[in-house]
């Protein structure tokens, strides 16, 4: 029987049949032995040990179209990576880490700012004009007063959007107004340190019905983990992710951070020098165009923090790390 893993807790996997069934399943030996661990979102196959316990066995997972490291999900097409405006302010540095691990496994993202109902139009604008020379789309949005959220909704129909970033931001509220029937625990915001209650503690995958056409959800899996059938092109999905207050960034070095700064690119052929780094060489086009205003220079800000980051870092050789 075919499904989809919704949640995975303990080594227990929670798998949606295509006939809207929940069974709580284990991953077989042989995932083990191939290094293969069940996500979130994967397409799998299961056996089913026992119907009225709803109790099944992971037999085979299709292949993945995607992978993501952090979070630990599979088979999405975007993600939305939300932030307070104010209350917490928005971490630049936090934030352009996220950029870097999405922009290294090539996934659309959305940068979603909420809790405009209490930001200034100015610090709206700032946070605006820093990212949408980037190439991002950048949304505001109230979750308390609703406001943003039709425009939201528009970019997430018919897709598999992975919704994460730092606590108490608003992330759970947002899934409680995306998915009324998933009663998320809305944590409290810290009011001593502005952080939130992290209540998210593991990651979900949620059917949107709003979103989602009427159609057929028995749909087929191929052997290449595409899909037959109409139900699946239009259904949309959420996957809810814990929250995260520090990112580690793997496989960039100072070489080649500046690949994942786009706005760089179309100032670097001004650069006198070839292989220019944009920090202490003389006549720099990235430099002149920070000075300009045509580049947000809290974005160059944080690409300089980033590079004395790397270029500071001992190389890791451990195993763990290669993976």
């Amino acid at each position: 029987m075919k499904g989809r893993i919704l949640k995975g807790i303990a080594g227990f996997y929670y798998v949606e049949t295509y006939e809207e069934k929940v069974y709580e399943c284990k991953a077989k030996g042989i995932f083990r032995k191939t290094n293969l661990k069940p996500l979130v979102g994967d397409d799998v196959e299961i056996d089913i040990i026992d119907e009225e316990k709803k109790l099944g066995n992971i037999t085979e997972i299709y292949p993945r179209k995607n992978q993501l490291l952090r979070p630990p999900v599979a088979n999405v097409d975007q993600a939305v990576i939300l932030f307070a405006i104010v209350k917490p302010n928005p971490s630049y540095n936090l934030l352009d880490r996220f950029l870097i691990m999405m922009r290294q496994q090539n996934l659309p993202v959305i940068i979603c700012f909420n809790k405009q109902d209490i930001a200034t139009e100015s610090e709206q604008q700032e946070l605006y004009d820093a990212y949408e020379k980037c190439g991002y789309k950048v949304l505001f949005i109230s979750v308390r007063e609703e406001k943003g959220l039709d425009e939201l909704k528009e970019l997430l129909k018919g897709k598999t959007t992975t919704l994460a970033g730092p606590s108490g931001v608003g992330k759970s509220s947002l899934l409680n107004k995306l998915v009324p029937n998933a009663q998320m625990q809305t944590g409290d915001l810290s009011r001593k340190i502005e952080r939130g209650k992290n209540t998210t503690r593991h990651s979900e995958l949620f059917f949107v019905e709003e979103l989602s056409d009427n159609a057929d959800r028995n749909a087929d899996i191929n052997v290449d983990g595409s899909a037959d059938g109409e139900g699946t092109t239009c259904d949309t999905y959420v996957i809810d992710t814990p929250g995260f207050t520090s990112l580690e960034m793997r496989d960039v070095t100072p070489d080649n951070l500046m690949q994942f700064y786009p706005e760089f690119a179309e100032y670097e052929p001004e650069c006198r020098f070839g292989g220019c780094s944009h920090i202490a060489e003389p006549d720099c086009g990235v430099k002149r165009a920070i000075a300009e205003g045509k580049i947000a220079k809290v974005r160059y800000d944080n690409y300089k923090v980033l590079y004395e980051e790397l270029k500071n870092m001992r190389p890791d050789y451990s195993k763990k790390a290669r993976r």
